[in-house]
């Protein structure tokens, strides 16, 4: 992997979209996990204005911790860094109230509120992305944004450009490691944070982020029956969390109307 070829390349062009654009810069939500570190380190090696939110929510201490030595690191090694924190738990918890929500007796009820917490995010960052100037900058990666679907449709998948979504988990982890990231956050497992304890990718997904690449590279030209023990429970997997997830893979549906009947 060219890393020096591919991080000049992102770099570039985001500079230039956001000029384009007539824009400042980018805001970004900062977690604490290698997706948001890495894209937020791209940023700021624009040299444009780069702001890191980062947005707890009932939030796990460890990923807090994270989110704030990355976001100090990048403070110490670029002039055009500023870094907030957003406290949304209180507003968490305020819908929890006007939603009535009730996780026990409705399990779609604690899906559908623990995306939530990633639409609440999306509507900071785009606040303070307006307020400020700034695009709003996304951190989905290619299995994630176009293999399996695995983020919230107008949550963390609402944004403005999305640099790394042609980038698999395993070359942005390469790109980590080319950009010297902090330690902590190279070696944190993978989580959503959207839930109150702690769940792991893999744990929800049921397959690792390398199973899933093998798959997703072969997708296309390879079927169910060319697959065996674990590579045909990860194909499975796939195949249905892609089918599921095409609602929000393909662009908005538009219902086309005749010219004729104008």
């Amino acid at each position: 992997m060219q890393t020096e070829k591919i991080t000049q390349k992102i770099v570039d062009w985001l500079r230039d979209y956001a000029k384009q654009a007539g824009m400042r810069g980018y805001v970004i939500g900062v977690s604490g996990g290698i997706d948001s570190a890495v894209v937020s380190t791209l940023c700021a090696m624009t040299g444009l204005d780069t702001l890191l939110i980062e947005m707890p929510i009932r939030q796990n201490p460890d990923e807090v911790s994270r989110a704030w030595e990355h976001m100090q690191d990048l403070q110490n090694r670029f002039t055009n860094i500023k870094a907030i924190s957003v406290n949304l738990t209180p507003t968490f918890e305020q819908l929890h109230t006007t939603f009535k929500v009730d996780e026990t007796q409705f399990p779609a009820e604690k899906l559908a509120f623990a995306n939530t917490r990633s639409r609440l995010r999306m509507l900071t960052l785009y606040y303070y992305g307006q307020i400020n100037g700034l695009l709003v900058c996304g951190t989905g990666n290619k299995v994630e944004d176009f293999g399996v679907g695995f983020f919230t449709k107008y949550g963390d998948g609402g944004v403005d450009v999305s640099p790394v979504a042609d980038l698999y988990k395993t070359e942005i982890y390469t790109l980590a490691r080319s950009l010297n990231l902090v330690e902590s956050v190279q070696n944190a497992i993978p989580a959503d944070g959207l839930w109150d304890e702690t769940r792991t990718d893999e744990q929800q997904i049921g397959a690792s982020y390398p199973e899933l690449e093998k798959i997703q590279k072969e997708w296309g030209t390879k079927s169910e029956s060319d697959y065996s023990g674990r590579d045909l429970e990860v194909f499975r997997i796939f195949s249905r969390m892609n089918r599921a997830a095409q609602h929000k893979i393909q662009p908005i549906p538009v219902c086309d109307i005749p010219e004729n009947w104008r």
